[in-house]
């Protein structure tokens, strides 16, 4: 009789400890949305803007886990012939289902077409992606 129960017990024990079938997907920690420029204030701008205007490059991103998330937000802006003219980044942990929206500051010296690129990676060593990247069309004039 004892060794019966104890056979069910572990059983029982054993289909609790089981990890689902379905976990998230290396893009699916995080999301990325919502790519915008601001001004200082966090006041959304068009994407006319004047040289020398410092602008805030932000996004909303949004950790989908249970556990805390190292993360790196990199902003970078790439001229209208696709060679990058500025590089930045900033660093964090998102805690769980933790929602952030990190800005990047930039200010243009020259007018044109500029596409920044913004992705959100686990590290600058570590550069798995956490979630899509995506992009904003900014005209300078």
């Amino acid at each position: 009789m004892i060794g019966k129960s104890i056979g069910l017990f572990t059983i029982i024990i054993i289909i609790i400890s089981i990890t689902p079938a379905f976990g998230l997907t290396e893009l699916e920690r995080t999301s990325m949305v919502n790519p915008r420029l601001e001004n200082a204030f966090g006041v959304q701008v068009s994407d006319k803007i004047n040289i020398n205007q410092q602008i805030q490059i932000s996004a909303d991103i949004t950790n989908h886990q249970t556990n805390s998330q190292n993360f790196v937000y990199i902003v970078q802006i790439k001229n209208d012939a696709g060679i990058v003219i500025s590089l930045e980044w900033i660093s964090g942990q998102l805690t769980p289902d933790q929602k952030l929206s990190p800005a990047l500051s930039w200010s243009p010296s020259e007018s044109g077409e500029f596409i920044a690129e913004i992705f959100v990676w686990e590290g600058i060593v570590n550069h798995k992606a956490l979630s899509e990247y995506t992009t904003l069309q900014i005209r300078v004039s």
